[in-house]
């Protein structure tokens, strides 16, 4: 029988495993998955360097080695994560070379005390990529105000953007326009549009997190009846913003120069409220050319049991519009409710970070 997760890649859904560890690379954990589950990607953040790193011994001899080169901190954890992402880099170069560049990524963030600063912010996505130094490599770039001339400035540059932390379609549609504005300047600037690929990160989960603990402190049934129901369909209303925006003159002209559409990436997909199905922010988001990346409970129970019946996106617009306006009408504020996620998203990157900063500076201080 042909798998769930073989039905969601025949589908047009690239899954990318939300995690990496120097454990999953050296057991083989991280090949069985791309052998059995169809993984064909893999996203990392500040929060799961922090838990490799608190979890693992497997780092305990490169430690050692920075520590006696007189490492500080912050070198101690580039070379750490960027070893670590090389690594996956190399693994994922046979699906990498097979779909022409557009999967077999490895995506790994910026510094996100930066996402406030955009020269910063570009400075250091041209560092990582450098510093790991394979194609297939993804930059990850938070998509605040403030980091949106840097994705630009980052993709004038030839170098592959995961645009992350996206919650609201406003700012979607900013994230399109930058990506292609980035596309522009990189044809002036005479590179190579076909080796350019982008994804856009649309969070899904914590916005159903968020919007059902407004609608229970409302209380009343109508409040009820659109519980678990907002996240899906936000990530619906932004497949159609990407459709829409490459039905457009400027794409027509930058598709013809040789450039990749930059897909719609749904990320926060582990269910956090355990009434719902488990694979819910999976088979709610089926459509051709999209990426879903999964922590691996999900990833494990898509495979186990999910019931992929094909596109459950397009078709969906104008029902997703009315739920949105449902939320709006019992007195919900969706622009209050995106900033407030978008800020509390940069937080906890921030807090990881921190944690990270603090593993690694334990360990330096251990081996010393």
């Amino acid at each position: 029988m042909t798998s769930p997760t073989k039905k969601l890649s025949a589908a047009g859904v690239s899954i990318w495993l939300d995690d990496l560890s120097r454990e999953r690379l050296t057991s083989g954990n991280l090949q069985k998955l791309v052998d059995e589950k169809d993984v064909v990607g893999v996203t990392t953040n500040p929060t799961i360097f922090a838990a490799a790193l608190a979890k693992h011994d497997a780092y305990e001899a490169q430690v050692k080695e920075l520590a006696a080169a007189g490492a500080d901190v912050d070198e101690a954890v580039l070379a750490i994560t960027t070893d670590d992402v090389r690594e996956a880099c190399d693994l994922f170069a046979p699906i990498a070379d097979a779909t022409q560049g557009e999967d077999g990524r490895v995506s790994i963030e910026v510094d996100p005390r930066l996402a406030q600063d955009a020269k910063a912010t570009a400075a250091m996505a041209q560092r990582l990529a450098q510093t790991i130094d394979r194609p297939n490599a993804l930059i990850k770039i938070p998509a605040t105000e403030a980091g949106l001339p840097s994705i630009t400035a980052t993709i004038a540059e030839g170098i592959s953007v995961n645009v992350t932390l996206i919650f609201s379609l406003e700012r979607y549609r900013a994230v399109i326009n930058a990506y292609m504005l980035g596309l522009e300047q990189a044809l002036e600037n005479g590179k190579n549009l076909a080796t350019i690929h982008s994804v856009a990160s649309f969070f899904v989960s914590r916005v159903d997190a968020e919007i059902d603990k407004r609608l229970d402190a409302i209380g009343t049934d109508e409040a009820a009846e659109l519980r678990g129901k907002a996240g899906l369909a936000n990530a619906r209303l932004a497949y159609q913003i990407y459709e829409e925006s490459l039905d457009t003159e400027r794409w027509r002209r930058l598709a013809a120069a040789g450039a990749n559409a930059q897909r719609p990436l749904w990320a926060s997909t582990g269910v956090k409220d355990p009434a719902y199905p488990d694979t819910l922010y999976v088979t709610g988001l089926v459509a051709p050319n999209t990426v879903n990346t999964m922590p691996e409970k999900t990833l494990e129970a898509t495979f186990d049991h999910a019931e992929v019946l094909g596109d459950t996106i397009t078709g969906t617009y104008e029902e997703s519009s009315e739920l949105l306006d449902r939320v709006a009408g019992v007195g919900i504020s969706y622009d209050e409710v995106v900033e407030q996620l978008e800020a509390e998203g940069l937080v906890k990157f921030e807090d990881s970070w921190t944690e990270l900063l603090e593993t690694v500076r334990a360990s330096l201080d251990n081996a010393r």
